[in-house]
């Protein structure tokens, strides 16, 4: 069975960020851990990230990468944001250079601590890969059909139900 519109892919990946140099540094990855689920042709994953899944096989292995428009955006100068601490999800002491998420209208955001006051912290609203080239390295484990409740909510279900 291939990757295409509306099956689901079980897969691992790496997400590493590339220097300077050219050198990939990874920044997060499921191997060793719980594979990741996508409903292919959904939004599920980035644009570029789920067109180079189409047509793969169960097995296959392979890295894509991304510049930064195609992945987190070009950084943008005057991004910085005062922003007060009731609205930072989860840690409420952060630290200059901690990402944090932010609770805004549009849901939540990640952005990157510059200075820390007493009620509330200026942020670069910039995501923190922004304006970086990323490489994904993906391994599929496994492609199924996708129910129909998957297709009807626009992404996969896990083991066990939905899992919303």
């Amino acid at each position: 069975m291939k990757i295409e519109k509306n099956t689901v892919s079980s897969f691992h990946y790496r997400l590493s960020k590339i220097d300077a140099n050219g050198d990939a540094i990874e920044l997060e990855t499921t191997f060793g851990g719980e594979p990741s689920l996508c409903l292919q042709g959904h939004g599920n994953v980035m644009a570029g990230v789920e067109a180079a899944m189409e047509g793969k096989t169960e097995g296959d292995v392979f890295s894509v990468t991304l510049e930064p428009k195609q992945a987190y955006g070009e950084r943008r100068e005057g991004s910085t944001q005062r922003v007060p601490m009731k609205h930072l999800l989860g840690k409420k002491k952060p630290k200059v250079g901690d990402i944090v998420h932010i609770n805004t209208e549009g849901g939540s955001k990640q952005a990157t601590v510059l200075k820390v006051g007493l009620k509330n912290v200026d942020v670069d609203a910039n995501h923190p890969l922004a304006g970086l080239s990323v490489q994904f390295d993906i391994e599929i484990l496994s492609i199924r059909d996708a129910t129909t409740d998957e297709v009807q909510h626009g992404h996969a279900h896990g083991v066990g139900g939905h899992q919303h």
